[in-house]
């Protein structure tokens, strides 16, 4: 069975890129927070493709842990956002529920290739 999570993190970049369209027209910390969202919260699926065509098991690992710190700091500027009250919560609750996903799939994943590995 292929696996879902390549769609899933563009579908995912997507949102990420519409909620940080909406925060760069705000000033200072609204623009601050929404280009370092967009840098980690594309990245995670770029990752992830970047993985899918791996030459290697090593490159494959290190792609898709790459991926899973990504998301990590993801979560982190949407909690942040969600702190600053400067969107929507149930936007942003949809947002972090997603991301919380991605990252449990992302180190799972990661968890069993470095297992096989030893």
């Amino acid at each position: 069975m292929k696996s879902d999570l390549p769609e899933r993190t563009f579908s995912f970049a997507k949102r990420i890129v519409t909620l940080c369209a909406v925060l760069d027209d705000k000033l200072g910390t609204g623009r601050t927070l929404a280009h370092q969202l967009l840098r980690s919260g594309t990245s995670i699926g770029a990752n992830i493709e970047e993985g899918q065509a791996s030459q290697s098991e090593a490159d494959f690992l290190s792609k898709y842990s790459i991926a899973c710190k990504e998301a990590r700091e993801t979560h982190y500027w949407l909690r942040l956002l969600d702190a600053g009250d400067l969107v929507s919560k149930n936007q942003l609750q949809d947002l972090i529920n997603e991301c919380n996903e991605i990252i449990a799939i992302l180190t799972s994943i990661v968890k069993k290739l470095k297992a096989k590995r030893s």
